[in-house]
């Protein structure tokens, strides 16, 4: 059935406030991915002073006996991944590809796996595979909601701890990354064991002087370990938050150049329509014109 210039002038103004909706989105997520890149940005001079507190702590210790314990895990133990997804479509690949990449992951490990999902898009698509799900969080809408998250998380994982204290956490987010929107990210948060402080006691201290740790010990050490645990999941948090807006960001581009194209077309058909219409009245015109005057 062919369109009356009354239907194509209906679908121009539809795709019309679509485009408006559509420019709004694009808008709101360019504006998300700055302020949660700042709060990333912000992050690593703290982030790199508890790095340090780590590398003083340990060294004052000259490595806990903790380690030894840690490289004695069982293989078949329980491991537990945070997984950073989204809470709202418009996205993308960006569920599917973090979901593809998680059951990778744990796959190459032996063990109990738990998944504690943050966002119901991506719980939803983790719900399809093989995985335990635990406990799901709410992803928070703002940078200030994203210290409770941190402490529900760290909550789940001293529960964890309690159970079996040398049982690996693992937290899976998206990163942005130049060249691409972003890259599905794993990092082990837990246990500390003795690779873990190799690499951090081989960092180079920034000044010549040595730091003194004052009241060195497993309580001061504990206190560096919970910031720095603190730390890592805000950032991946905060990271993950940026590479969802980028990735709807770059869905509203798309949509965004979907709709001006259709939009042309519609035009072209309206004006077009419009002409023949003209055109048809033109020659009834003369035709009635001929038939008058007898021509």
């Amino acid at each position: 059935m062919s369109d009356t210039i009354a239907s194509l002038g209906r679908k121009i103004g539809t795709a019309g406030d679509l485009q408006s909706v559509v420019r709004t989105m694009k808008a709101v997520a360019a504006s998300s991915i700055g302020q949660y890149e700042n709060a990333v940005r912000a992050l690593d001079d703290y982030y790199r002073t508890v790095q340090l507190g780590l590398v003083a702590c340990l060294r004052e210790m000259n490595p806990p006996a903790a380690a030894a314990a840690h490289a004695q895990r069982s293989p078949a133990g329980a491991i537990a991944a945070v997984v950073f997804g989204s809470d709202q479509g418009l996205v993308g690949q960006f569920n599917d590809v973090m979901a593809d990449f998680v059951v990778k992951t744990l796959a190459e490990l032996p063990g109990q796996k738990t998944v504690w999902p943050v966002g119901e898009r991506i719980r939803a698509r983790l719900a399809e595979t093989e995985l335990v799900l635990g406990e799901g969080f709410v992803l928070p809408g703002s940078i200030g909601a994203i210290t409770p998250l941190v402490g529900q998380i760290l909550i789940e994982v001293e529960g964890l701890r309690e159970k079996e204290p040398n049982a690996p956490v693992y937290v899976f987010y998206n990163s942005p990354h130049a060249g691409e929107i972003y890259t599905p990210t794993c990092q082990r948060l837990l246990p500390l064991d003795a690779v873990w402080q190799r690499e951090l006691t081989a960092m180079p201290w920034p000044t010549k002087i040595l730091p003194e740790v004052m009241n060195p010990g497993a309580a001061t050490l504990l206190a560096f370990v919970r910031e720095y645990l603190f730390v890592s999941l805000f950032r991946a948090c905060a990271e993950s938050l940026a590479s969802e807006n980028a990735s709807r960001l770059a869905a509203m581009q798309r949509a965004e150049k979907n709709i001006e194209e259709l939009m042309e077309d519609l035009n072209r058909s309206f004006h077009r329509l419009r002409q023949s219409g003209i055109d048809e009245e033109l020659f009834d015109v003369i035709a009635g014109f001929e038939a008058l005057t007898g021509r």
